[in-house]
């Protein structure tokens, strides 16, 4: 493309220098001769009006008198009738300008000029006339591989931009050229790498999510069926099998919970739930885990509560916050339900050393963890609370209290508070 913008820049030049130049040739030649043949009319008339005169007054006509008046470049011959014809300067031989005058009395005045001071003017007229086409073509060389150089730049800028978002690189590169269409280009292709990053970033969170989310109830299906394989009693089966299908449940509504979140996170399915019912749940499933390490979950306060959320969702924060403190935490862990205003709140607490104090205030980021976790629970347990309309907080670094806050239905039976148990 470079190629052909200087070519076919390079060949208008040349068809207009070629179409000007040559007619400004002609005008130009034609001038000269023609300024050149009144040059030596007028000196044919000067001279014939001189001898005239002359000739009226009895003066006497000589070569020597004519010689002054006869330009040194040119040859004058004086025909008086019945007198020697009277020659000046050195008649030229090859191509001439003449011009012949007749006075009143006979008298002929014959004036010429060689024709090479003509060629010469028109060979120094084109020799000047060349050089401004060579200047023009040098100029439009520079200007063609400018002007191409500006074109062609952007488009291999723009190549190299759309090859990147195709080998899965999205960073826009925000460049403009001056240029409106080829900016209009980088603007569509800068927009279209956001998009595109924006949806990578989408998926990979989503599978992020997906790994964290699924591999807590897999766990505990997991250990539901070991239960089950290595018991006889017919009524632990039966429990055992009853619960494992509980998990099921809850992988398709976590399963169904992230694909809605990768449609829009914005979407929620809040209803009225019992809250002792969700809590219940997190205990029966986590308290294998417990009992293997040693350790124990308890909960205690208000009985009776109802909240507004997503169960499925609710019990994903709640596993969250069990696990983290399963994995991170010390000693006994204890869920605490009580009523602030119009609100229900849940908090999760333990005996062990607590959140860094430089984590604090960033623990729910993403891939930030105290230990070498994936880092992605506690961010994960925070926007299904907030797509809840809830909100999850870290209410005290040491002992931890992480607080889920949902909203609150008044309580159509008296709420009491729950033993510890």
């Amino acid at each position: 493309m470079r190629r052909r913008l200087i070519n076919s820049t390079l060949a208008v030049v040349l068809v207009v220098i070629a179409v000007f130049g040559l007619s400004l040739v002609i005008v130009e030649s034609r001038t000269i001769s023609n300024s050149a043949q009144e040059s030596v009319d007028s000196e044919a008339l000067r001279l014939i009006s001189v001898v005239e005169s002359r000739l009226l007054g009895d003066e006497r006509i000589t070569p020597d008198v004519l010689d002054e008046q006869v330009d040194t470049n040119r040859y004058a011959r004086v025909e008086i009738p019945g007198r020697s014809p009277i020659e000046v300067g050195e008649r030229p031989t090859d191509s001439v300008i003449r011009s012949t005058e007749v006075g009143e009395q006979g008298e002929r005045v014959t004036v010429e000029e060689s024709g090479s001071a003509v060629t010469r003017e028109v060979g120094r007229t084109l020799l000047i006339i060349g050089a401004v086409a060579l200047l023009a073509i040098v100029s439009a060389v520079l200007l063609a591989v400018r002007q191409a150089n500006r074109l062609t730049s952007p488009l291999t800028d723009l190549a190299e931009t759309a090859e990147r978002l195709g080998s899965g690189d999205p960073r826009p590169r925000h460049k403009r050229y001056g240029v409106a269409e080829l900016d209009r280009v980088a603007d569509v292709l800068d927009s279209s790498a956001e998009r595109i990053a924006r949806m990578l970033t989408a998926e990979r969170r989503l599978a992020a999510d997906a790994s964290h989310q699924l591999r807590t109830p897999l766990t505990a299906l997991s250990m539901r069926i070991e239960e089950i394989s290595v018991t006889d009693d017919p009524d632990t089966v039966k429990e055992e099998a009853s619960i494992a299908l509980t998990q099921v449940e809850r992988l398709t509504d976590v399963v169904e919970r992230l694909l809605t979140n990768a449609r829009d996170a914005r979407t929620g399915s809040a209803v009225v739930f019992d809250l002792d019912e969700v809590v219940k749940q997190q205990l029966e499933e986590w308290r294998p885990a417990y009992r293997s390490a040693g350790r124990a979950v308890v909960c205690s306060g208000k009985q009776g509560l109802r909240a507004v959320g997503t169960p499925g969702a609710v019990a994903q924060v709640l596993a969250a916050l069990i696990e983290n403190s399963l994995m991170h935490g010390g000693g006994t862990v204890a869920l605490r339900t009580r009523v602030t205003g119009n609100q229900v709140v849940v908090e999760v607490t333990d005996e062990g050393p607590g959140v860094p104090a430089d984590l604090g205030a960033r623990i729910f980021e993403r891939t930030i963890s105290g230990r070498n976790s994936t880092g992605i629970g506690l961010a994960v347990a925070r926007d299904l609370a907030e797509a809840d309309g809830g909100r999850l907080e870290l209410l005290q670094q040491q002992p931890p209290v992480f607080a889920l806050f949902l909203s609150r239905i008044p309580p159509t039976r008296k709420e009491e508070d729950r033993p510890v148990r």
